[in-house]
């Protein structure tokens, strides 16, 4: 039931360097259309920033900051909006911002990457939180300690956090529908031509069915087994013991589906996450490689660069580059 507030709601959202604009639209937006729906104004917004400098999306378009993040006035909620190099942006004046603004009692949120905002500022410690399924393999390694999940959103307490992109619609529609019923809700789910309102326990990415084009629930699901098992890797003979599959039967539907025996498709999978926690995590090569199922340092790197033609430490060191050319 909506609470029937009168008042009206103050947001502000700081814009991160390279922040993603669908991200933004998806948190921003609804407000917008809440408002003409309603026929009166039941959210402002800010948009801000560290500075007076206008902050760029990833698409490389401009935007004028409201007022700074040190200056932002009355606020009722404050979400960061994070892109690829948020890692970069993380200085500590904004981080002890954060802090300050949430002792004072508001509601503080992050979309996409903006996560690692909240969680470098030590205002996720006994939250739940969500971050882009993109980013979570190496959020979860760096930050071992807090309650990470794979929802669309989480919204606990007066903390939350949205996966990004479209996700940001179906979180704002619930804190709308709370504050202001489900039929305005669902208006505004219409005028955004998304038809369905998600709920926070929606899956962030597609299935495995859609994502490799498969049809047989064996292969799916032998698929799914090695990505539970990325760091304990199983045998080839185990994942088939594990999906009641022949040995035999297991290599001709990878071979059928994939032209590559089911062996190559698991290192490139461990590859794969490897790759993204060198991007996004300042976790040791070493250390990474054991996350990844490597029981050497040196049969990862040799691994890493027969797969990738690279060493490790090259893709760092490259990725560091891309991030700094960005800032």
């Amino acid at each position: 039931m909506a609470e029937k507030l009168s008042d009206v709601v103050d947001f502000g959202y700081l814009l991160i360097p390279n922040f993603s604009m669908l991200s933004l639209s998806g948190v921003l937006e609804p407000l917008r259309f809440a408002n003409r729906l309603a026929g009166r104004e039941l959210y402002r917004w800010k948009l801000l920033s560290a500075d007076d400098e206008p902050v760029e999306a990833s698409n490389g378009i401009p935007f004028s900051p409201t007022a700074r993040l040190d200056e932002c006035g009355a606020l009722d909620t404050l979400i960061v909006v994070a892109g690829i190099s948020a890692r970069e942006h993380c200085h500590p004046p904004i981080l002890r911002r954060l802090r300050e603004l949430a002792a004072s009692g508001l509601n503080i949120g992050a979309t996409s990457v903006g996560t690692l905002f909240l969680a470098k500022a030590g205002l996720l410690d006994g939250f739940r939180c969500t971050i882009h399924w993109e980013n979570l393999d190496g959020f979860r390694e760096e930050f071992p300690s807090l309650n990470v999940t794979s929802e669309l959103y989480e919204i606990d307490g007066k903390r939350l956090t949205c996966s990004g992109g479209s996700a940001g619609l179906d979180m704002m529609m619930h804190l709308i529908g709370q504050r202001h019923g489900q039929t305005l809700a669902s208006a505004v789910a219409e005028q955004c031509i998304h038809p369905e309102i998600r709920k926070s326990t929606a899956a962030q990415r597609m299935s495995l069915r859609m994502r490799l084009d498969v049809i047989s629930p064996c292969l799916i699901n032998a698929v799914e087994c090695m990505e539970r098992h990325l760091e304990d890797t199983l045998g080839c003979q185990q994942v088939a013991e594990q999906v009641g599959l022949s040995l035999r039967h297991l290599n001709r539907l990878f071979q059928d589906n994939f032209n590559m025996p089911p062996a190559r498709f698991y290192m490139e999978l461990r590859l794969k996450r490897a790759r993204a926690l060198l991007q996004q995590t300042s976790m040791p090569v070493a250390e990474i490689g054991i996350a990844c199922g490597f029981a050497s340092a040196s049969h990862f790197i040799r691994s890493y660069r027969n797969h990738f033609g690279h060493t490790p430490t090259v893709e760092r060191e490259s990725q560091q580059r891309r991030e700094s050319s960005r800032s």
